[in-house]
């Protein structure tokens, strides 16, 4: 297995937990939160898809699909185009109520555009420096792996919410 291969197989599984988790539910049920302070599952996927479109497309060199492909205006969201989730507050997380087919189909662009990307990648691509504002500054391996962990935490907590919904 050459590292396009295995960062494939990462984003490959959370692309098999959010269709597992939004697959069949409504914007009332993806809206649902455990407690009046929870996340959503329509808050947990479109920022785990927001966090990943605005770091890989950052890494890339490309416009985020968010803006690009015009998924913030189908959204229609009361966030600047650049929010990714960071900061959000109940408040925010109750504004995002979507349909499972549009959040869905942002996932499924974003997740076309990122293993496009790392099906090109080799080994020593993973060295290069992205970000210095860190220290140790952070690599490109080090900020692809923290994408998919982060990914698959947050898709992870949406699968638990999804399994306590109500009826």
């Amino acid at each position: 297995m050459n590292i396009a291969e295995l960062l494939t197989d990462g984003f490959g599984r959370v692309h098999g937990v959010v269709h597992e988790v939004v697959d069949g539910l409504n914007a009332d049920q993806l809206a649902w939160r455990v407690t009046p302070e929870a996340n959503s599952i329509a808050w947990l996927v479109w920022h785990l898809t927001r966090v990943q479109d605005d770091h890989v497309s950052e890494v890339a060199g490309v416009p985020q699909a968010w803006t690009a492909e015009g998924w913030a205006e189908r959204f229609s969201l009361p966030f600047d185009e650049d929010a990714t989730g960071y900061g959000h507050d109940s408040d925010d997380v109750a504004a995002v109520r979507v349909s499972a087919d549009l959040l869905a189909g942002y996932f499924d662009a974003v997740y076309a555009r990122t293993i496009a990307y790392v099906a090109k990648l080799g080994d020593a691509d993973l060295d290069q420096v992205v970000d210095r504002r860190w220290d140790p500054p952070v690599t490109l391996g080090v900020r692809l792996v923290s994408v998919v962990d982060d990914d698959i935490q947050h898709a992870g907590q949406a699968a638990f919410v999804r399994g306590v919904l109500p009826g």
